[in-house]
């Protein structure tokens, strides 16, 4: 790991950590409080996807919708209007919308092969945006003189690395740039999620395999065609699935740097509580 003690991770200079877990447990709530503190650099995969990666698809996407509108296609033809996306790290919304929804087109679903397009373009935006975090810490440094750096992962990280392979590429890649630390979630917070995520269904990404196999259960279960299936009722009934799936992923990522709690980060409320909580997870 990158700090080998509670005592090396103190007296570092520099502190530099990426933050994984389940969407909903606190990544960005701790990346926005140490970001505030004015001593750290909040770097955002998520947005950076939807601003570098998938930036021009997704406004491309909302000019396809705007061209079926008479009046603003005549706009956007004559070049008398513009559409873009305002992301931001607390609005990812542009980035979900764009990922969309398999089934049945009059509720706004995707067709499978379209959707599976996508989750693709996202898959390789995410991993090829991980791949940027040595150059956004060295950028943090030398641009803008941050001495701390904190990496903002998405949910979907474990679906792209095999954690129990000690030589996985992209792990490595990001233990030798940063501490990696799991935000754990328990049973209570696992279904508390899941509550949330039916009352406000969000689209996600999927391992391809895990996608494939959950979408012909769906048919096969429901009796029904791809462009019968509901799209919030497929991923609702996907939802706590996906998360059982990439629990023991993430719990095979933890053995690549340390565990904190939920409940932990959802109590810090400086930096220097979030000091004292890696020097903690470190052993001192």
């Amino acid at each position: 790991m990158l700090y080998a003690s509670a005592q090396d991770w103190r007296a570092a200079k520099r502190r530099k950590v990426l933050v994984f877990g389940m969407s909903g447990l606190g990544k960005t709530h701790v990346s926005s409080l140490l970001r505030a503190s004015g001593d750290w650099f909040h770097y955002s995969i998520d947005y950076r996807i939807g601003t570098r990666y998938l930036g021009e698809l997704i406004a491309d996407n909302a000019k396809a919708e705007a061209m079926k509108v008479p009046f603003l296609r005549e706009l956007l033809m004559s070049d008398s209007i513009y559409i873009g996306s305002n992301i931001t790290f607390e609005n990812l919304k542009p980035v979900a919308t764009w990922l969309g929804k398999p089934g049945n087109p009059e509720k706004g679903g995707l067709p499978m092969s379209e959707y599976v397009r996508r989750q693709e373009a996202f898959r390789q935006g995410e991993i090829g945006a991980l791949r940027d975090t040595a150059h956004f810490a060295e950028r943090a440094k030398q641009l803008y003189g941050y001495d701390h750096f904190i990496c903002d992962t998405g949910g979907s990280i474990c679906e792209w690395v095999d954690a129990e392979n000690p030589q996985d590429q992209l792990l490595t890649e990001l233990a030798r740039e940063c501490l990696l630390i799991w935000i754990k979630g328990d049973e209570a917070h696992t279904q508390e999620l899941i509550r949330r995520f039916d009352r406000a269904p969000k689209p996600m990404a999927y391992q391809p395999e895990f996608l494939a196999s959950v979408w012909e259960d769906y048919l096969r279960q429901h009796d029904c065609t791809e462009a019968e299936v509901d799209p919030d009722a497929f991923i609702r009934w996907t939802y706590a699935k996906a998360l059982a799936h990439r629990q023991p992923r993430y719990e095979a990522m933890s053995k690549w740097g340390v565990t904190v709690t939920a409940d932990q980060i959802a109590a810090l409320r400086s930096e220097d509580d979030f000091v004292d909580l890696i020097a903690g997870a470190l052993g001192g």
